[in-house]
């Protein structure tokens, strides 16, 4: 079997798989390394759960995202999803409402705001994301950095060596003040995207610049 029609299974199953989705609302034309995901569905929660799978699969190296929640679910108007975003960050501790300013517009919502850490940025997007009704997420969300000295570039390779998932002879390394670039080369999307999860994951880092490429495995 080929390399491109082995992955184009691959990933046909892995969504498959995924008792979430319905295969049949999710086309998939795979070439190189390049994916495109095609269909409609009834949730912008599922196009960032087809992302999220595609991404977990050996050989995937860029996504184009053609995905689109059914016009006939758009069944609440912006002050209805406003209502449901106030709830969200009433009970939600990991979102801090002070400090975000959120816009809808046609059911799209804007996040906007300064916060402490990458994990309250990916919250709120995802808490936003899995609201019925909205169209999409564009987060906007910047980090800031309260540390007065340089990132420690040994602090960020010694989190990659602990991280069984990751070939960190590979990935190299560069701190700018609070910036961070990684370059090199690893075996998948979700190598690349844990790499740089890691990355944020060290305390004062305020941008993370991702240069890695993907191996193409044929």
């Amino acid at each position: 079997m080929k390399a491109n029609e082995k992955l184009q299974k691959d990933l046909q199953n892995a969504i498959k798989f995924e008792p979430l989705l319905q295969a049949s609302e999710i086309g998939i034309v795979e070439k190189d390394g390049v994916v495109t995901l095609t269909g409609t569905v009834d949730s912008y929660s599922k196009i960032i759960e087809a992302e999220n799978i595609v991404k977990k699969v050996p050989g995937v190296k860029v996504i184009v995202d053609k995905m689109e929640v059914d016009d006939k679910y758009f069944n609440k108007n912006d002050n209805e999803i406003a209502e449901d975003i106030l709830k969200i960050l009433k009970w939600n501790l990991n979102i801090l409402q002070e400090k975000l300013v959120i816009k809808i517009l046609g059911g799209w919502i804007y996040l906007d705001g300064t916060l402490d850490w990458n994990y309250q940025r990916e919250s709120a997007n995802m808490a936003m994301s899995n609201i019925s009704g909205v169209k999409g997420v564009i987060n906007n969300i910047k980090i800031k950095s309260e540390l007065k000295n340089q990132i420690e570039k040994e602090a960020i390779e010694n989190a990659f060596n602990r991280n069984w998932v990751l070939n960190y002879d590979s990935i190299y390394v560069d701190v700018s003040g609070c910036k961070v670039t990684l370059r090199g080369t690893v075996d998948s999307f979700y190598e690349k995207e844990e790499a740089e999860r890691i990355a944020w994951n060290t305390l004062g880092v305020c941008a993370v610049n991702n240069e890695l490429t993907i191996r193409y495995l044929a």
